[in-house]
């Protein structure tokens, strides 16, 4: 069975009878995980095995687990840095070094317990514009934003898991929290290229397997949020940016994605604007309703680029904390401060 377009959710910490015939249905391709599926580490790899038992080619399992105050799971893991933490240790070189570390960490642990992806890095603009992106943002300067992202992959990708840069093609530089408001950005599609844009170009030109869009209107370049807009997706990401990877959309739940109608309207929406993959999170009768009525689209080319999220698997967590690699890696990133900023909420998609 081919992977579908839809990600889902679940409701607890293993699947119920209704879920395993939800994540069979052939429009289904993915399950994302929130705080509420986890008790463990060993609870946690025992429903990652049972969700990819399910088929063949195996579901994908996504997580949000950007470290600070994103970071889903924690009793068993080690405890991430908000990735703004990382510049403020002086030199480029280091925090670019502070910031593969991380990377590597964060995709192995999650690696070795079933996840094949976690939504990251953060390409947003940091600064005291977003609350919801703050910290989570590397910096304030887009360049410096792009060596310290490439950084991260390239740690993300030695440990065997892709990157997802988000939020394209900015949330940074809106007030409004698009999980419970619909964000506008004024300004001209020009003022965002040389600002906003630049890390995200930065990165598709290093080679980034996947992104997700914003659940922002910037209006004077098109009525829609980008994850629904076929200039931001199909002209500006696949034709001038010349993106060939994946787009997951962001939650179909959130505030910012409601203007589009019906979750079966949404969906639709997204997966026409461009979108690979769409998100139904934390509202399971929503999804159950995309699977049911959505007119979903034919895409010869989903096959490919969603088997390419597929993580490497090498060790269980127990045999991961044995090697000399995570011992060392785990230390450096142990002693980075951290001081949570706000809370995000363990339940939402960020």
């Amino acid at each position: 069975m081919s992977l579908g377009p839809i990600m889902c959710d679940l409701r607890g910490c293993q699947l119920e009878a209704d879920e395993r015939e939800m994540l069979c249905h052939p429009h289904v391709g993915g399950v994302i995980l929130f705080t509420r599926n986890f008790e463990s580490a060993e609870q946690i790899a025992e429903l990652s095995k049972s969700i990819h038992e399910l088929r063949q080619p195996h579901l994908l399992i996504a997580v949000d687990h950007e470290g600070g105050r994103v970071q889903r799971f924690r009793e068993g893991f080690s405890r991430l840095p908000a990735c703004a933490l990382m510049s403020e240790y002086g030199p480029i070189k280091k925090t670019e070094f502070l910031a593969q570390q991380t990377g590597w960490l964060m995709a192995a642990e999650l690696l070795a317990v079933g996840v094949d992806l976690s939504f990251a890095p953060v390409l947003d603009i940091g600064g005291k514009i977003s609350q919801v992106i703050g910290d989570r943002a590397f910096h304030t300067e887009p360049e410096q934003i792009s060596r310290f992202a490439r950084a991260y992959m390239r740690g993300m990708k030695e440990a065997g898991m892709v990157a997802v840069g988000k939020h394209f093609p900015g949330h940074g530089s809106v007030a409004e929290d698009s999980h419970v408001a619909i964000p506008y950005d004024e300004r001209s599609f020009e003022d965002i290229k040389m600002h906003d844009l630049i890390p995200f170009e930065r990165m598709i030109h290093a080679g980034l397997p996947a992104l997700m869009p914003a659940h922002v209107i910037y209006s004077k370049v098109d009525k829609n949020p980008a994850g629904f807009s076929e200039f931001w997706l199909k002209k500006i990401l696949r034709q001038e940016l010349e993106f060939q990877g994946t787009i997951f959309s962001d939650d179909l739940s959130m505030a910012g994605a409601e203007m589009m109608g019906s979750y079966p309207q949404r969906a639709e929406a997204a997966l026409n604007a461009g979108c690979d993959m769409v998100l139904a999170c934390n509202n399971q009768q929503g999804a159950i309703s995309i699977l049911d009525n959505a007119n979903i689209p034919d895409s010869v080319e989903l096959q490919s680029r969603l088997i390419r999220m597929h993580g490497h698997f090498k060790n269980t967590l127990d045999e991961l904390k044995q090697t000399d690699l995570w011992k060392k890696r785990s230390q450096v990133v142990l002693n980075i401060e951290k001081e949570p900023e706000l809370d995000l909420g363990d339940d939402a998609v960020v």
